[in-house]
């Protein structure tokens, strides 16, 4: 049987919340929301995760995270900077600030990971039923399987929008509990007359109906994919680029491409839960409260480790 591994991706700036949102606490006994991830991870039957971290963040991250988390769940970390695993003949241009994207994430995992795995954010409440859904898929994939075998776990859209300002969400259609198109939305938005999305900053806004499923970046895959983001990163820096010198390599967008071209099939799981996240400083508020609801009604306890 495969022994899945989740993948937590926190590596991120935080340029739109203003400080390290990984370790701001959002429970009761000042538990972030990777605490609640790990600990439903557990509950799914994970036993291992992996952090994938900048590299200065590691002493700050073991000491607020990862020693609590170590004695329920094995733990390893990986990390990701802009020069780790460049290609050959390339290098860091002039200027570049960001990160290289999720793909180039999973990327830096690659040594860390030798099995199916779950990817999730860090700054992402994803509710209990997600984590089952994901560890049931990869305890059953056949990891050599050609079209590759991934999974994801989908939401409706309603349930993952935030009143605070605009999100990235991967609109998906679906055929028969399949993937069949996925696009990344750079700008969605609430407003009083439900979702919209924007491809041009804002100006022009077009309705997105809220039942819409979308991707919250909780995928499962195959180790396989380690070899197609390599094999395609290299084009992605010498052309990618052109257009935008701060564009990212992401992971809804790789898996659209291979979908094309017939490289994978992709099972999509339906949460109804409604989603949490702390993209902006004023979620914050919504987040905790989320979760002391969750806590009262027994869901989890007053302590996650205590």
């Amino acid at each position: 049987m495969n022994e899945p591994t989740l993948v937590i991706l926190a590596a991120g700036l935080s340029s739109r919340y203003g400080s390290l949102k990984q370790i701001d606490p959002v429970g009761p006994g000042g538990e972030f929301i990777i605490d609640y991830s790990v600990y439903d991870a557990i509950r799914a039957g994970f036993k291992r995760v992996v952090f994938l971290i900048a590299p200065d963040m590691r002493r700050d991250f073991e000491d607020a995270i990862g020693r609590r988390v170590s004695g329920y769940i094995e733990t390893a970390y990986a990390y990701q900077s802009l020069d780790r695993c460049l290609p050959e003949g390339f290098s860091v241009p002039a200027g570049r600030v960001r990160p290289w994207g999720t793909a180039h994430a999973l990327l830096c995992c690659r040594e860390a990971v030798d099995g199916p795995f779950a990817m999730i954010n860090a700054d992402d409440f994803y509710g209990a039923g997600a984590y089952r859904m994901i560890y049931a898929a990869l305890r059953d994939v056949d990891a050599q399987a050609r079209p590759m075998r991934f999974s994801m776990v989908g939401y409706r859209l309603g349930n993952t929008v935030t009143d605070s300002g605009r999100v990235c969400r991967g609109a998906c259609r679906t055929r028969d509990n399949r993937l069949d198109f996925i696009e990344e939305l750079t700008y969605v938005v609430k407003t009083p007359d439900g979702p919209a999305y924007s491809l041009d900053g804002g100006k022009t806004l077009h309705p997105l109906g809220e039942d819409t499923t979308v991707s919250m970046n909780f995928w499962g895959f195959t180790p396989a994919l380690f070899e197609e983001i390599e094999r395609r990163f290299p084009a992605f820096l010498a052309h990618g680029l052109d257009e935008n010198p701060q564009a990212e390599m992401l992971v809804p967008n790789l898996v659209g491409r291979m979908l094309r071209e017939g490289l994978c099939t992709v099972d999509v799981m339906r949460s109804e839960d409604v989603w949490h996240g702390m993209t902006y400083r004023e979620d914050k508020p919504e987040v905790v409260a989320a979760i002391r609801r969750l806590i009262d009604r027994g869901e989890y306890p007053e302590r996650l480790w205590a």
